[in-house]
Parts: structure tokens; sequence; C-alpha cells
């Protein structure tokens, strides 16, 4: 019986110390938030300038993501001909154009035989008198296909293509992927770019949130120290401006978001003019609800360790920690 009383006691110490340390949190969320209502023009400025720094490394990704939609759709142009063995067989033929579809690296096929190429050369070259001396069609069977733009992009291509080349039935491979490896040279390099920026922009957050905490303490420094003669603890103390952080990246964030929907309804119009000149039906493509959230957990993650790094120096500045 005791040792139930004893349990029971316990499990209502856990309780009543996690409801205190809800209510100290609660209390500071509620009193970071009056700080700002206080300032709404500071904080909104600060806000903006947070959106605008978390706007542009989330605009370059849009743009870089919007692009690989496009890039997706010109697969067709991507092709690698194979010129046959005269010798095969049509039963041969049908048999490597079989194995081919089902290869993983390609997308698709295109099988065009010896005489629907020698009478497409007919109606481009302009030698159909000279053709129709001959005794034999000239021209091999020919097989399009179209590699995956995955294999492209991860530069197996050329992988590919050595194993085309390696087959008995294939004469001549050929692959004008020059223009593809200088596209998806690139994107590469724009990839890297968005990672350099975006490193230097979420350095410029954690500087814009710690001047603001900073300021922030030093106009409440006489308080500081009347709380801490008081007995406060220093988690106490810091509690608010850690708040006061996460709350400005979020609002960062949310600021950004909105500068992101108002940039792509501005462009959405002339967007679809330029696809329809192409007869394509592309439109832009705006951040997906999991970016959205991935968006605003970075502003708010950004604003909490700024906040942080600048509690723990400048207390330490004032020698209050």
């Amino acid at each position: 019986m005791k040792k139930r009383a004893s349990i029971s006691g316990s499990t209502q110490g856990y309780i009543a110390i996690i409801h205190t340390w809800l209510a100290q949190h609660a209390r500071a969320l509620i009193f970071s938030l009056g700080q700002i209502y206080k300032n709404p023009v500071g904080s909104l400025l600060t806000m903006a300038v947070i959106g605008v720094s978390l706007s542009l490394p989330a605009g370059f990704y849009l743009l870089l993501d919007n692009a690989g939609r496009v890039t997706a759709n010109w697969g067709g142009s991507m092709q690698i001909t194979l010129f046959l063995n005269p010798e095969l067989t049509d039963q041969q033929i049908e048999s490597l154009t079989q194995t081919l579809q089902q290869h993983e690296y390609i997308d698709n096929i295109k099988l065009i035989d010896a005489d629907e190429a020698l009478d497409e050369y007919r109606q481009y070259s302009g030698f159909n008198e000279a053709l129709t001396a001959l005794d034999k069609n000239p021209l091999p069977a020919v097989i399009l296909l179209n590699p995956a733009r995955e294999t492209i992009a991860s530069g197996q291509g050329e992988q590919l293509l050595q194993y085309l080349q390696n087959m008995d039935a294939v004469e001549t491979a050929q692959f004008d992927r020059q223009w593809a490896n200088r596209l998806f040279a690139f994107i590469e390099i724009f990839q890297r770019v968005i990672i350099v920026l975006s490193t230097l922009l979420a350095f410029a957050v954690l500087l814009i949130i710690g001047n603001t905490i900073r300021l922030a303490i030093f106009n409440r420094r006489t308080e500081i120290e009347i709380n801490k003669l008081f007995g406060a603890t220093d988690a106490f103390i810091q509690r608010p401006f850690l708040y006061s952080g996460f709350i400005h990246g979020i609002g960062g964030s949310v600021m950004a978001w909105i500068l992101l929907i108002t940039s792509i309804k501005l462009l959405e119009e002339p967007v679809i003019k330029l696809a329809g000149l192409y007869a394509s039906n592309f439109q832009l493509f705006s951040l997906r609800s999991g970016e959205v959230a991935v968006l605003i957990a970075i502003g708010g993650l950004l604003g909490l360790l700024g906040s942080w790094l600048a509690v723990q120096r400048n207390f330490k500045a004032i020698g209050l920690s």
C-alpha cells in the first residue's frame, strides 16, 4: 500500500513539474508576443529582411525545380541512333528491339527498317534515280532510342553507349550528347551556387536575429539585473529572448513564402504565353505543402539559433551569465 502511495506521489510530482515547465514556456511565449506587439514596425521590418533573405535561395530552388520539369520533357531530343548490322534477319531485329525495350536505362525506342530508311532517304536526299539503279538496299535498319533522363543526369549515358556499341548486332552507335552534357553541367553548377548562396544568406539571417536580440537585451538590461537579484535563473531570463528569435524566424519564413507566391503570380501569365509559342502546356509550380513546412522550419531554427548565440554572447558581455 505504501509502495502504491509512493508511486502515486512521484507521478503527481512529475506531472506538477511538467505543468510548471509548460506554464513557464507559455508565459515566455506570451511575453515575447507582447514585446513584438509593442514594437510592430521594427518587428515587421526585421521579419521582412529575413523574408527577403530566405526567399532568394527558395526562389532559386523553385527555378531549378521548374527547369527540371521542363528538361524532363526534352528526352526525345537526347537520342542514340543504332545502325544495325545489314546481315541481321527480321527475327533478330525484332528480338533485339524487345531486349532494348526492357532495358532500365532506356525510356522508349523506335525501329526504322531498311526499306523505310531507303524510302525516307529517297524523299529527302534528291538521289531517287541513282538509288533506283542499285540492285540492293545499301541502308541498314536503324533503331532510335531515348535514354532515361536520370541516366543522362547521373552520367551513365556513356556506359549505356558503350554497352550498345559492344553488341554484335550493332554496326555503329551515335549519341548527340554534347548539348545534354552542357545542360546538366550548367544545372550542377547552378545547384552549387544555390548551396553557397543559401549558406551565406542563412548566416545573414543569424546576424539579423542576433542583432535584434542584442538590442532587446541592452534595452532591458535594468529589468534583467533586477530579475537576477530576485533569484531568477538564467533559463528564466533567456527564455523570452529565445522565443522572440524563434517568432521572428517563423514570421520571416511566412513572408518569404508570400514573396514567392506573389512572384509566381506575376510571372505566370507571360510564362504560359511563352510555353504556348512552343506548343507546350507548361505552368510554373509553386512550393508544395511539405516544402513550405521545411521553409518555415528552417526560418524558425535559424531564428532560435541566432537568438541563442546572441543571448550567450551578450549575457556574458554584461556579466549576467
